[in-house]
């Protein structure tokens, strides 16, 4: 079985709290038994979270070797210009290790999202720009290290499609889940 979360902003994407953590866990969601996530969204990322109880997915859908696309709506402080992009787009050296190309580029479609809850930090005499960065590796933090690199903090970071699976065409509320029919799940594991 595959199901698809919309993770919401906040929870931690395990099902055991951290030890002190005021984060919400998948324990509140009342998932299946014996499913566990297929990678991670950390608490302040939202979005497309995949959940399994087949072992075998994992990598498939998560080693960089197998160009498994993510896609992800990025909201950063500031306003990319072209060369910040193509940066982004050959890989940046984050401490020890440089990330595989991507695609990216300054993104309209994210002005349909509802606000976050809580509200991101704005200020008031700096804009902000929506990108979307799609990526074939996912290190820890890796979007928001990448956007801090080239100059540009993530505000908001939400996960819209895995593979060929887009959330939008998903339709699930914030905070909701379902199996993924045979067609869906056919679109995920495309090539």
């Amino acid at each position: 079985m595959i199901i698809a979360f919309n993770k919401p902003y906040g929870v931690l994407s395990q099902f055991t709290p951290e030890p002190g953590s005021s984060y919400r866990t998948l324990s509140e969601f009342d998932f299946p038994q014996d499913v566990y996530p297929v990678g991670r969204l950390d608490a302040d990322s939202e979005g497309l979270l995949l959940l399994t109880d087949e072992k075998g997915l994992v990598a498939q859908l998560l080693e960089p070797e197998q160009r498994h696309e993510r896609t992800y709506w990025v909201q950063v402080e500031g306003v990319p210009q072209e060369a910040d992009l193509h940066r982004l787009r050959q890989g940046v050296t984050i401490r020890t290790w440089k990330t595989l190309p991507c695609r990216v580029q300054i993104t309209e479609s994210a002005n349909v999202l509802p606000a976050r809850v809580p509200p991101i930090r704005e200020r008031k005499n700096i804009p902000t720009s929506w990108l979307e960065i799609t990526l074939y590796e996912g290190k820890n933090r890796q979007v928001r290290r990448m956007t801090a690199q080239v100059g540009f903090p993530t505000l908001r970071l939400i996960r819209v499609s895995n593979g060929g699976l887009r959330l939008v065409d998903l339709r699930l509320d914030v905070g909701t889940w379902r199996e993924l029919t045979s067609g869906e799940r056919a679109l995920l594991l495309q090539r």
